[in-house]
């Protein structure tokens, strides 16, 4: 009985230093990973690194820590790790194997983050649709469209295809197109649209603004109209523009053409 007391003795003593040493290892593993993250976290944000970046790659490297710590600790208990590391190997390769697309949209997300072509606010135009820029995941792109509906685009598909951000220059061109009849005054009609332009406020005077005769069309002479404004007041310009030459065009009687035939019938005497 004594040695069989003895015997139990000699293993807490060994056993029980082990796991003493394994708990101090986890313990002391997380404090220092802890730090490591907080420290990394300070350093990206000082140095204007996207937010969402900043988590994730945080986050990302105190998991990876925390995983070293914990193969350590059972290390230290004396359980053979090798076969525990090939495991999570073999179950990560298939785990990538399964989420081949999600890992697509998960490097485009990465390249989206770090090469910053559109920020949150912006309005774009990527992935076969439009939108302000409300949410940008690791996975996916969140945008609000112009009629207020969410949609959820996969970053994948918006990195592998051409990106439109309207919002990166601050100022943007507005193009229209004002058509008048063959017999309409193009001196007067070019007036009319000058002062119209001239008039509005939102028209930047430091850029130039084209007024010109661009085509010579089936039904109407028309005009090509070119002016900037700051790219929150595109679209105001753009219809109040449109309304107030229609309307001084009615008032000076210039005439605004809709396509049309003339048919001509011949008879003929047999």
């Amino acid at each position: 009985m004594e040695d069989f007391l003895v015997q139990i003795k000699e293993i807490l003593a060994i056993y029980g230093i082990r796991v003493i040493g394994a708990l101090a290892i986890f313990i002391i593993g997380r404090w220092v990973s802890k730090g490591i993250r907080n420290l990394l976290r300070r350093i990206m944000t000082r140095s204007n690194v996207e937010q969402t970046l900043i988590s994730f790659v945080c986050n990302l490297s105190y998991v990876a820590m925390l995983a070293f710590v914990i193969i350590a600790a059972l290390g230290n208990l004396g359980i053979q790790t090798t076969s525990i590391i090939a495991v999570m190997g073999a179950a990560g390769l298939a785990i990538g194997l399964a989420l081949r697309g999600s890992l697509s949209n998960f490097a485009a997300g990465i390249m989206l983050i770090i090469f910053r072509p559109f920020k949150l606010g912006d309005f774009i135009e990527g992935g076969g649709t439009s939108g302000t820029v409300e949410e940008i995941q690791i996975f996916t792109t969140q945008l609000k469209t112009v009629d207020n509906k969410t949609v959820i685009v996969p970053n994948s598909k918006i990195f592998g295809d051409k990106i439109t951000n309207f919002s990166s220059k601050g100022t943007r061109r507005v193009d229209m197109t004002f058509g008048i009849g063959y017999d309409d005054d193009i001196d007067k009609a070019r007036s009319v649209i000058s002062e119209i332009i001239e008039a509005d406020a939102r028209v930047l005077k430091d850029q130039e603004t084209v007024i010109a005769v661009s085509e010579l069309a089936d039904s109407s002479v028309n005009f090509t109209v070119r002016a900037w404004t700051k790219s929150g007041d595109y679209w105001g310009f753009f219809w109040d523009t449109t309304e107030a030459v229609k309307k001084r065009f009615d008032a000076e009687e210039i005439g605004i053409p809709y396509p049309q035939q003339d048919v001509h019938l011949y008879q003929h005497n047999s």
